[in-house]
């Protein structure tokens, strides 16, 4: 019974180390990444700026082939919205807000499992060179207590990593 009660008390106190460490942590993150693509502006923000063309080249969707996807509205224009469906990477929605051709630059809010507060993403594309272009993908939102905690275990940096390598790989073939 000693042990028992000893083994009750541990795992009382680990839940609330780490309640007390997701407390601790921010609330906010931010993640992406940036690559130079060997093609014109034009030609790599034509591509990006087409949210059906996302599921070619994001990591999540090659971690789940199986992903369901729907599409609504206009693809390349505000309004448009990408939702998907999946068992490995989660449900989730993403909306265009501002799609601006000039600069090279689209503007998205995704919903990630239902939640009803946005988190804004960009995709923006720079000229370097008359073939050459640097594609920054960025996210930042909020993750609630206490899952605040998984941005200790998981970097989601390196699916931006992936997801633009995938991306230069399809523009330069």
């Amino acid at each position: 019974m000693r042990t028992l009660k000893y083994l009750l008390f541990t795992i009382l106190g680990i839940i609330v180390l780490v309640l007390i460490a997701a407390a601790v942590l921010p609330n906010d993150f931010e993640a992406g990444s940036k690559i130079v693509i060997n093609k014109p502006k034009n030609e790599v923000f034509d591509y990006v700026k087409l949210l059906r063309n996302q599921g070619n080249y994001d990591n999540w969707s090659h971690q789940d082939p199986q992903i369901q996807r729907e599409y609504t509205g206009t693809d390349g224009q505000p309004g448009f919205t990408y939702t998907w469906k999946s068992d490995k990477v989660g449900d989730g929605k993403q909306v265009i807000t501002e799609v601006d051709s000039s600069a090279g630059r689209i503007d998205m809010h995704i919903f990630f499992n239902g939640a009803e507060d946005a988190s804004p993403t960009f995709m923006e594309v720079l000229p370097l060179s008359d073939n050459s272009s640097q594609v920054i993908w960025k996210v930042e939102g909020k993750m609630p207590y206490p899952f605040n905690l998984m941005s200790l275990f998981y970097d989601m940096n390196a699916d931006f990593d992936a997801g633009l390598a995938h991306l230069k790989d399809i523009l330069e073939k």
